[in-house]
């Protein structure tokens, strides 16, 4: 497992990090247990990147990881969490939500501080007030040291790139934008910001079993996707092993984000780390016809 620093944050990741959104129930029921055994094997792996958010199975996922945590020595683990988004529809990202998110969510983890705080699909609000109103409030919890660093996440890279522009933020987080169809990431100009990737797998569309119902890709790419796992399954490749281990291979982030929430699953995504490759290029050629195809979020 290589160590990496996280953009000038003075944080050093895991290049694997273990995503927390399955302990919340987001891709099926969770057991509970099995979630904590999960956190445990992957700290034993040395993963030691752990991202959450309030959003994830209405707080149940920074609960269960709480739990996992307890007993953890805190300079064990790098803990990300988010603010803003806290159901389909219920987005807040003012300053007193900010404030009062944050002190919540150190709660439910058990932690005096956070490293990481993310504002969270910051495509389903203004820039202007994620720039005037949400980064401000983050900076002042730095400032007092429950916060160590803060950043935004949101799906469409045009966004994560104006804010860049435009204001000083510690990371961004992108998701679904490098895996074995979109290397969007490495067109980010980022300067000294850090990257984190996350969902590699594309949520369930480069996996066997493909992506649940609510999936928003377009038609064209799920058909794509399809014909790629039927490929893998007549020849006896894993798919989800070889795009995990394409992920892993992107210069751009210092993490890449799996979701995670049994030791089996664990097990799986550490196991990639020594796959050697072989058939990425073929699989990457297949999805060429739908190159950096994406879905609208938001105002991106």
């Amino acid at each position: 497992m290589r160590m990496r620093p996280l953009g000038r944050t003075g944080l050093v990741v895991s290049e694997l990090g273990f995503g927390g959104s399955p302990l919340g129930g987001v891709f099926g029921a969770i057991d509970e247990a099995q979630g904590v055994t999960a956190v445990h094997d992957a700290l034993a792996a040395g993963i030691n990147f752990f991202d959450v958010a309030p959003f994830y199975g209405a707080t149940r996922a920074e609960t269960v990881l709480g739990h996992a945590l307890r007993d953890v020595p805190r300079d064990r683990f790098v803990l990300s969490t988010k603010v803003g988004r806290y159901g389909e529809r219920d987005f807040d990202f003012s300053a007193a939500r900010v404030r009062a998110s944050v002190a919540e969510s150190m709660a439910r983890l058990g932690v005096d501080h956070l490293d990481l705080v993310l504002c969270h699909d910051i495509e389903l609000t203004s820039a202007e007030q994620i720039i005037d109103e949400t980064l401000p409030a983050l900076r002042e919890l730095r400032a007092s040291g429950r916060v160590r660093a803060i950043g935004v996440s949101a799906l469409p890279v045009s966004i994560l790139q104006d804010i860049v522009n435009r204001t000083e933020v510690d990371v961004v987080l992108a998701y679904c934008h490098y895996n074995l169809f979109d290397a969007t990431v490495t067109h980010l100009a980022l300067g000294g910001t850090g990257l984190i990737a996350a969902a590699p797998l594309a949520m369930g569309l480069l996996t066997d079993a493909g992506p649940p119902p609510w999936h928003p890709a377009p038609r064209v790419l799920v058909d794509a996707c399809a014909r790629v796992a039927e490929h893998c399954r007549t020849r006896g490749i894993d798919l989800a092993r070889t795009a995990l281990r394409h992920a892993l291979s992107c210069q751009a982030s210092a993490t890449t984000l799996v979701g995670m929430r049994s030791p089996a699953e664990v097990a799986a995504n550490i196991g990639a780390l020594a796959d050697d490759g072989t058939h990425i290029p073929t699989l990457r050629a297949l999805l060429a016809p739908v190159a950096d195809v994406t879905w609208p979020s938001g105002r991106g």
